[in-house]
């Protein structure tokens, strides 16, 4: 058995280290992140079996809902200025990036920068909002709806702020 897990820790180094030479990849932190996330969604769907809830089908405004809310909880994440303590584990400060929003070096190692890249990327961090939001229309879907409609709501004003901004910049020349 000891050979077998020299052989296998040995073959996982080079695979590392041929995948980015010179890089530093966080290949385990990356795999670790994969990991609670099919565990947290493996164990959602366990729950949603046992207590037999019922899946309806999504509607059409649901889906809208929710993607306008992810949208919008991810930049809340991963740019905003107020949730930078979260971030601050994982990143430094680099400056402001537009309206409200910053811009963040990952640093740290392994796990700490593969969490650091999770909580400074909207794409990344988008899948883990949009699984939540999913899981929280079988749980608990009117919770979800108001929560979903107040991040949508507060992503339509910020297009609108930006339109306005733009549209008093057009007026004066």
């Amino acid at each position: 058995m000891s050979d077998l897990l020299q052989h296998s820790a040995a073959r996982l180094s080079r695979v590392v280290a041929d995948y980015a030479p010179g890089e530093g990849r966080p290949l385990g932190g990356y795999t670790g992140a994969m990991s609670v996330y099919g565990a947290l969604s493996a164990g959602l769907a366990a729950l949603v079996r046992v207590q037999k809830r019922q899946l309806q089908r999504t509607s059409a405004s649901d889906v809208i809902l929710v993607t306008c809310a992810t949208h919008k909880l991810a930049r809340l994440i991963t740019k905003d200025a107020i949730t930078s303590p979260i971030r601050a584990p994982f990143t430094q400060f680099v400056g402001a990036a537009g309206e409200g929003e910053l811009t963040e070096e990952v640093r740290g190692d392994g796990a700490k920068h593969a969490v650091g890249e999770l909580l400074t990327c909207p794409f990344c961090v988008a899948q883990w909002i949009a699984t939540g939001f999913a899981f929280g229309l079988i749980f608990a879907p009117r919770a979800t709806r108001l929560v979903a409609s107040t991040m949508t709501a507060v992503a339509g004003s910020d297009f609108l702020q930006l339109a306005y901004a733009w549209g008093q910049r057009k007026a004066e020349g």
